[in-house]
């Protein structure tokens, strides 16, 4: 924040809102370091002086689907409860697929053994547990 303030020829760098950096944490940086500079940039450039935000970190663009915590909840969820709903809905985006091309692990980035193993841990059901089949019905 510190370069990008001197490059724009800021005074000093805009005061960050007090949320903020959970916000930036649980955002899933797509790009590179690059991104985050951009992001930086026009935050500076939006704030006019008034606490950062970073209201918008898709930088406009309408396609990029995230998961980024509001902070109108009043509760903070323990990190498994997170962890538990988002692996849920990947699996329901995947239609109960946990491996191969289109699969809950591949979105997720992660083993496929290694998510069975976190979905029992977190006691997340699949397969026959849940009633629905990962193999594909034979013809």
């Amino acid at each position: 924040m510190h370069r990008k303030s001197r490059k724009l020829k800021l005074p000093e760098p805009s005061p960050l809102a007090h949320w903020v950096i959970d916000r930036l944490v649980a955002y899933p940086w797509l790009g590179n370091v690059r991104e985050m500079e951009n992001v930086i940039e026009r935050a500076l450039i939006v704030s006019k002086g008034g606490p950062l935000t970073f209201d918008d970190l898709t930088g406009g663009k309408t396609n990029v689907t995230s998961f980024i915590p509001d902070d109108t909840q009043e509760i903070p969820l323990k990190l498994d409860e997170i962890v538990s709903r988002h692996i849920s809905r990947v699996l329901e985006m995947a239609k109960g697929k946990i491996h191969g091309k289109g699969g809950a692990a591949e979105v997720l980035g992660i083993n496929p053994s290694t998510l069975r193993n976190r979905m029992n841990r977190l006691r997340i059901p699949y397969g026959r547990k849940a009633g629905v089949s990962e193999k594909k019905p034979s013809p």
